[in-house]
């Protein structure tokens, strides 16, 4: 199936980084969300990423206008008619996203993709919310959604051949590459990722270093980017957080319990950089 018009509900950061590598693929875009702010914010952010390309010389102007006169906005997902592809880039909440799948299932054309972005949540229940659960799948894709590779492909156990092919193709018209995981809690990247930064939490907490001495030790000892606390700060602890209660509670295991500094950190408001404090002040 040749996607040319795609749906995507949830307009903040992940939803028009989504939306703006579609558009750079070719793909018309409508953004939704569920305020004119919201996607007026959305839009916004993607224009900021297409000007940002032109000021690095990597896109010529004239493809700006055209990437963007592909971009159309709703507020209301069923008043939004002839889109091939959905992708649902809203927050980590299983309530709410099988109230979108159930919208979505009435909008999307008949042979369609309906995919989710969560990172954690099951497939294969978030596709008991549709009449098609053979056209549902996962597409995870990572934060900042233009400027990271990967796409996670999650299968649910009704997820059919046909679905996955045609979501597998439109990632790679979209620039990604993928890798495929079982439809278990937390998937590839975050069943690894979340326990290590609960772990650094947990170290936090316990005294066993400050919050720039444990960053530092990781990314000077194991060569990465960014300490994890400073990583779960941009992600979002309420996210991190979210994702850990999903692990311990799919997986059973008090190895995924989340740290109780994470949960306090949350319950005082800091959710890390979107909010100007988390683990560190911004």
């Amino acid at each position: 199936m040749n996607v040319e018009h795609m749906l995507v509900v949830g307009a903040g950061q992940m939803g028009a980084g989504i939306a703006q590598v579609a558009l750079a693929a070719g793909i018309k875009v409508t953004l939704a969300d569920i305020s004119a702010e919201a996607v007026a914010k959305g839009r916004a952010r993607i224009e900021s990423g297409f000007a940002k390309l032109v000021e690095k010389g990597k896109l010529d102007d004239a493809k700006r206008q055209s990437f963007l006169g592909g971009l159309t906005t709703a507020t209301e997902i069923g008043k939004v008619s002839g889109a091939d592809a959905a992708i649902e880039a809203v927050s980590e909440s299983e309530e709410l996203k099988k109230k979108i799948f159930v919208q979505l299932d009435a909008v999307v054309k008949p042979g369609g993709l309906i995919a989710t972005n969560t990172s954690s949540i099951p497939i294969t229940r978030i596709a008991t919310a549709t009449q098609r659960p053979e056209a549902v799948i996962g597409m995870h894709f990572m934060n900042p959604v233009p400027v990271m590779q990967l796409v996670e492909l999650i299968r649910g156990a009704a997820t059919s051949d046909a679905t996955y092919a045609a979501t597998k193709a439109m990632a790679e018209k979209m620039g990604k590459t993928t890798v495929v995981s079982k439809d278990y809690p937390g998937f590839i990247v975050n069943r690894i990722l979340i326990p290590m930064l609960n772990e650094a939490c947990f170290a936090l907490m316990e005294g066993l270093g400050t919050a720039q001495d444990i960053d530092t030790a990781m990314k000077l000892g194991t060569n990465q980017p960014m300490g994890p606390l400073q990583l779960a700060d941009f992600i979002g602890l309420d996210t991190c957080l979210s994702i850990a209660e999903v692990l311990h509670k799919g997986l059973g295991d008090d190895k995924y319990r989340p740290c109780p500094l994470l949960r306090q950190t949350v319950d005082a408001g800091w959710l890390g950089k979107k909010t100007g404090r988390g683990f560190y002040k911004y």
